[in-house]
């Protein structure tokens, strides 16, 4: 199992360092620095020194690859790939347009974001297994038959009904929670009404797909062997299907795995949540490259880190990975 661990590991660098380059050359290829300063400056009477100045104050003035007019390891170092890519490595993400430290934002508007996203993750894995293990246990009788409709009717309705919906009847009307808002001194009663809505709104499609997934192996041969020693349908299902069935639902999890980081970009601007997804909102109102690039490489770095993670967590549920 140690050797199928380190070929992933080994596996993730190279990618990593692919996506790291993608993303220097659509950044400063495809968009160069001047394109950048005109973005910042506004388009319009835009003279070559403001565009200078600019690109001087911020650092984006030096050559891309190669310093001919440095000394020695500066020819490499004192680049624009160097200084706002390969620095990213050591998550060193440099200062916004504005002068805040980048990391320093970073590290603070994730627990926001962990706030919400943890909950939603966990509370909603566990009720979109249950809900589907119930239509599974009821298949093919009125409760599936409802069941069904009721998940295609939740997955047809856009994620925006369930959250000014949810803002309007449990904010405004009943009050029970704040509309929007944030207090890290009572997060829960800023958080509660996100945390529905997220579960929520992603229990249709998440429940249907799971049920889909337990269908599929609930007449193959282990399972029919299972009841035929005269296992209950509950075990057979909870302990045998549900088993064989987590490498699928491993493999969705792996997809949701870098919202616990960078937050939801809708959920956080409603809400007015101070977290990671409201963040890269608001780089990308003022235009600001610096916030959009390095929230683009810690994306694909949590990304990679959610592959990995799920093929050493297939080890756990199939023992053969562990001798191949």
């Amino acid at each position: 199992m140690l050797a199928y661990i380190v070929r992933r590991v080994l596996y993730a660098i190279p990618l990593l360092i692919a996506v790291n380059l993608i993303t220097f050359l659509l950044f400063f290829s495809v968009n160069s620095p001047d394109d950048m300063a005109r973005a910042q400056l506004g388009n319009k009477n835009v003279k070559p020194e403001m565009i200078e100045r600019w690109k001087r104050e911020k650092g984006y003035d030096k050559p891309k690859w190669f310093n001919a007019k440095a000394y020695g390891i500066e020819k490499l170092t004192d680049t624009l790939f160097f200084q706002k890519s390969v620095k990213l490595f050591l998550f060193d993400f440099g200062n916004a347009d504005n002068g805040r430290n980048i990391g320093y934002d970073i590290r603070v508007r994730m627990w926001p974001s962990l706030a919400i996203a943890l909950p939603v993750l966990l509370v909603g894995l566990l009720v979109y297994i249950t809900f589907a293990m119930t239509m599974a246990f009821f298949r093919a009788t009125y409760v599936d038959f409802w069941g069904v409709i009721f998940c295609v009717v939740i997955m047809s309705i856009s994620s925006m009904f369930y959250i000014i919906g949810g803002q309007y009847l449990i904010g405004k009307l009943l009050h029970l929670t704040p509309i929007s808002g944030f207090n890290p001194d009572n997060m829960f009663k800023f958080l509660v009404l996100p945390v529905i809505i997220g579960i929520f709104s992603g229990l249709g499609a998440t429940s249907r797909w799971y049920r889909t997934i337990f269908l599929e192996d609930i007449n193959k041969d282990y399972v029919r062997t299972a009841r035929a020693k005269g296992l209950s349908e509950g075990v057979v299902l909870f302990k045998h299907v549900l088993g064989n069935a987590m490498i699928p639902i491993l493999t969705g999890i792996v997809a949701t795995l870098p919202l616990l980081f960078m937050g939801s970009l809708v959920t956080e601007s409603f809400f007015g949540i101070p977290g990671l997804g409201s963040y890269v909102i608001d780089g990308i109102r003022a235009q600001d490259f610096g916030i959009v690039r390095s929230m683009v490489f810690l994306g694909s770095v949590l990304y990679i880190l959610g592959l990995l993670l799920t093929d050493i967590s297939y080890t756990l549920v199939d023992p053969r990975i562990r001798f191949s």
